[in-house]
């Protein structure tokens, strides 16, 4: 018999896991649980056209049906596992079935917006996706960007200040990438030319970021709000026809400018990552750029370039905050979500797709546990804040599937090797 690599091992080990989860959704949210009162599953948010208005089903019923789409994918897994195709879809799936069984044990006698929900997740997504997108194009080049948290602030703060004294939305949202930049060029500076260590260089960064707006805000935002924190948001722009689609509709195609930007930019870093001459060299300084140099590619002049576009695209996710949510700027409001991109970045497994996918998780998570505390749930919501950071936890330790960083990340490099 073959023996199994390490990489088998651990896929094997995750499809195993998969089965033993879908089997207890099965038990814990199907058939354990006395009552069976009806959930009842919302689809309709404004005048989209209707598919189906709502869909009501007894708890234990729709726990059950969920769990053994759950166990279904699990097999898939295994059937794909068995031979040597990927089980990404499969996975999904069984995510999918267990999320879903849970949610209707957890909703039991409850009404859940659904449309809404997942269109609520999106936005909290929207910051973190931004984030992670700037964590790819700085890791991918090879250097480690722990600084996309002050990025983030310095563009909320930028684009919040700016959007307020101009009364523009427009100013507000051109002036927040710069101020994401600056901060990269500063990261880029040190890392790149001077070789100062990436990660404490990262966090220093981000004191330096938490320091000067809070210092700002007391000083000035506060005394004068009117004036300096009382800036406009932007308003949803329905895509015609689009926005009419049932249930996608509302959540994809009703959104502001900056959720458009961000498919955009989601879109555009993968092509330009894996279709692009760019996207090769890119790649090649992050993961040998020994070899790179030898080619003639001026490794760090791109490390330089793309940690800078980097903190570009942070910006964006910073003004989301104040011009794209709630118009005036708020101390320390990004409340760690840059430590969240970091983590999605990395569950994602340096992918702009896969980093998005982590990023909705976390969006979902979070508005989940928002939507069961008012309708009311049977576990405290806190732990449904935790279900995203454990499962993150598990991907980065590798006991569902390797997760490997690019090999020259964080390492400076001067001409004549790498130090």
């Amino acid at each position: 018999m073959k023996s199994l690599s390490a990489a088998e091992r651990r896929r094997r080990r995750g499809v195993y896991v998969m089965g033993v989860l879908s089997l207890l959704s099965l038990i814990a949210f199907g058939i354990i649980p006395g009552t069976d009162q009806k959930v009842t599953y919302g689809f309709i948010l404004d005048k989209e056209w209707v598919l189906f208005h709502q869909w009501s089903i007894a708890s234990k019923s729709a726990s059950q049906l969920f769990s053994a789409i759950a166990i279904a994918g699990a097999l898939l897994a295994y059937t794909q596992f068995r031979r040597g195709k990927t089980i990404r879809l499969a996975s999904a799936l069984t995510s999918v079935g267990i999320l879903m069984a849970f949610l209707s044990w957890a909703a039991s006698g409850k009404f859940i917006p659904f449309t809404g929900l997942l269109q609520g997740a999106l936005l909290l997504s929207v910051p973190l996706i931004f984030g992670s997108m700037a964590g790819v194009m700085s890791e991918r080049s090879g250097v480690v960007n722990i600084a996309i948290e002050g990025e983030l602030l310095a563009g909320a703060f930028a684009s919040g200040v700016l959007a307020s004294l101009t009364h523009s939305t427009t100013w507000g949202l051109l002036i927040a990438p710069l101020a994401g930049a600056t901060i990269s060029f500063l990261l880029a500076l040190f890392a790149i030319k001077y070789s100062i260590d990436q990660i404490i260089l990262g966090f220093v960064l981000n004191v330096l970021v938490y320091g000067i707006t809070d210092f700002l805000y007391k000083r000035l935002l506060i005394p004068y709000q009117s004036t300096w924190n009382s800036g406009p948001t932007l308003q949803p722009l329905k895509i015609p026809v689009l926005w009419k689609l049932p249930i996608l509709g509302p959540i994809f195609f009703d959104q502001t400018i900056i959720v458009y930007i961000m498919y955009l930019a989601v879109i555009f870093i993968h092509l330009s990552l894996f279709k692009t001459k760019w996207g090769l060299r890119t790649r090649a300084v992050g993961e040998h750029p020994t070899a790179a140099d030898s080619v003639g590619i001026n490794v760090n002049r791109l490390r330089f370039k793309n940690v800078i576009i980097a903190g570009l695209i942070a910006g964006f996710g910073g003004a989301y905050f104040t011009v794209g949510a709630v118009g005036s700027f708020g101390k320390e409001m990004t409340a760690g979500q840059g430590f969240i991109a970091l983590a999605a970045m990395i569950f994602g497994r340096w992918s702009p797709w896969g980093a998005v996918g982590a990023s909705l998780l976390f969006g979902f998570a979070d508005n989940l546990q928002g939507v069961l505390s008012i309708t009311g749930t049977p576990i405290p919501s806190e732990f449904m804040l935790m279900a995203p950071y454990v499962v993150t936890i598990i991907a980065v330790s590798g006991f569902v599937g390797r997760v490997r960083a690019p090999a020259a990340d964080g390492a400076p490099y001067q001409r004549g090797g790498s130090k």
